[in-house]
């Protein structure tokens, strides 16, 4: 009997963490935590000026992925969870690097140098020296000229921990008309909390303007809406830099208070577009406590629930609606048609045409300096901590 009564006892215990069990495999993914180990994995991803592009994907211990790729330093793919817990992929990218290579491919992904944005008639005056550069963008300089950082290859090199990657590259004297020798080192750090940190130093041998950016365009609904313009979105800014009809700031800082630029409260991005000629391609002068890490934007989709903040240690955010896209660019990922407004550009920055506006913050490295730049783009879902890793 007691023999019976004990075995009775034992398939019970075994029938109750089978209902736990299944109890739990069936419940909202979004609120279990998935118990993954971080790991950077690689793939082939072509050639490019004879040295070999590879895919580096890094995984956190949620399942969010991010790959860049040598090319540029781009990221190609960025996969997060939506409310329901369903991976999806919020950037723009192709499927090769025959993609990249392309011609009108607008940054897509990028690391942006050595001087992200525009520069007025493409040239500058330092330390009493004339410097022209490319004029690749209606006489001016766009985003460090024909052949950027963006078009460059970038030695990548995983760190230890399988979250961080590495990339370095050597901008030489003369480069697109620049002055100075240019050690650049760019970290990407994909933390457990699903933030994507990038880190940027750079030092240099000569005087030289500098200003370093990623040029990703998100869709937070992973493309599943055709525009972002019925996401919402808060910038932390009381002012902004207008702009003349090539988009080169006028020297102005203006107010946004009430106006179409004024994102303070949050609203939809189609709210108050079609009062912006061309829609919204400025920079934001950003309110802040200090200079150090601090969150200046958010970004928000209600139809995935996803949610992005954007942290920053820049004075300057260019947010770009994706106004030149057209639907024209082939290879794409799942054969998308990146449309006009299909994705955004949330860039942090020195204020564009600086060198040439002694007014706005200064943006010229020295010998002997180190430029440092800090940017965390933090998805939030509601049953994620909302801490970000530094």
């Amino acid at each position: 009997m007691f023999r019976k009564q004990f075995m009775m006892k034992i398939w019970s215990m075994i029938l109750l963490f089978g209902l736990i069990a299944c109890n739990n495999e069936s419940g909202n993914p979004s609120t279990s935590t998935p118990n993954k180990v971080p790991s950077i994995t690689t793939q082939p991803f072509g050639s490019y000026e004879n040295q070999p592009v590879t895919a580096y994907t890094i995984t956190n211990t949620r399942g969010m992925q991010v790959t860049i790729i040598n090319y540029g330093g781009a990221i190609t793919q960025l996969i997060t969870p939506d409310q329901e817990g369903h991976m999806g992929d919020v950037v723009t990218g192709f499927t090769s690097l025959e993609g990249y290579l392309q011609k009108g491919v607008p940054y897509f992904g990028a690391l942006i140098g050595r001087y992200g944005n525009r520069i007025a008639q493409a040239r500058f005056a330092l330390d009493g020296k004339i410097y022209t550069l490319a004029g690749n963008d209606h006489g001016n300089s766009l985003h460090g000229g024909n052949k950027g950082f963006d078009k460059v290859y970038w030695n990548i090199q995983a760190l230890p921990g399988d979250s961080s990657l590495r990339l370095t590259y050597r901008s030489p004297d003369g480069e697109e008309g620049y002055p100075g020798n240019l050690d650049v080192e760019v970290v990407y750090t994909l933390t457990s909390s699903n933030g994507l940190k990038i880190d940027y130093t750079a030092k240099t041998d000569k005087a030289t303007p500098i200003n370093l950016t990623n040029h990703a365009y998100f869709n937070l609904s992973a493309f599943k809406d055709s525009t972002i313009l019925g996401h919402s979105l808060m910038i932390q800014a009381d002012d902004y830099t207008p702009v003349n009809d090539q988009l080169i700031p006028t020297g102005k800082i203006e107010p946004v208070q009430g106006g179409p630029m004024d994102f303070n409260t949050a609203k939809p991005i189609g709210k108050d577009i079609a009062a912006v000629p061309g829609g919204y391609d400025h920079n934001w002068v950003l309110r802040r406590s200090g200079t150090g890490l601090e969150k200046i934007a958010a970004l928000f989709d209600p139809n995935s629930g996803r949610k992005m903040e954007v942290w920053t240690t820049e004075p300057g955010l260019q947010f770009y609606s994706g106004n030149f896209l057209d639907g024209s660019l082939t290879l794409t990922k799942d054969g998308t048609r990146y449309v006009q407004h299909a994705a955004l550009c949330l860039e942090t920055q020195h204020f564009p045409n600086s060198p040439n506006q002694p007014e706005f913050p200064s943006a010229i490295l020295r010998p002997g300096e180190t430029y440092r730049q800090t940017t965390i783009y933090q998805f939030i879902q509601p049953s994620f901590p909302q801490a970000i890793n530094q």
